[in-house]
């Protein structure tokens, strides 16, 4: 029994509180927020894992393919399924589409962060002095 237990606490650690995981809403926060985000998440990790529920799907795809687009990141593996949601107005739960994307460090993706970086502080440099 103490076997299972254990079980069960480490799949709920390792589910509930993964540190690379960011969930994605299309109504809290701006697209770039998320795109920055995942940037940093995969400077201090080798991926990052989007994920989303119902109308943010679209977000996600899009968050990844600007990732990809700019040559920070590859995909991994793409999952979808289905998840019973509560509703509140309703008396039996409503099903979701979800969707979780993990994304890995290209090769040169400490090399254009480095580069994007160095831009930022010309530009601010540049700033300063006029």
């Amino acid at each position: 029994m103490e076997e299972v237990t254990e079980g069960v606490n480490n799949l709920a650690i390792t589910e509930q509180h993964k540190k690379n995981r960011i969930q994605v809403s299309n109504t809290k926060k701006p697209l770039f927020f998320y795109v920055n985000l995942a940037k940093r998440y995969m400077q201090q990790h080798e991926e990052v894992e989007l994920s989303a529920l119902g109308m943010a799907i679209a977000t996600v795809v899009t968050v990844a393919e600007i990732l990809k687009n700019n040559g920070l990141a590859v995909e991994r593996k793409i999952m979808t399924s289905t998840v019973d949601v509560k509703d509140d107005s309703r008396s039996r739960p409503i099903q979701k589409a979800k969707i979780e994307i993990v994304l890995g460090k290209t090769e040169k993706f400490d090399e254009l962060m480095a580069a994007a970086e160095e831009e930022r502080e010309a530009a601010k440099a540049a700033e300063e002095q006029s």
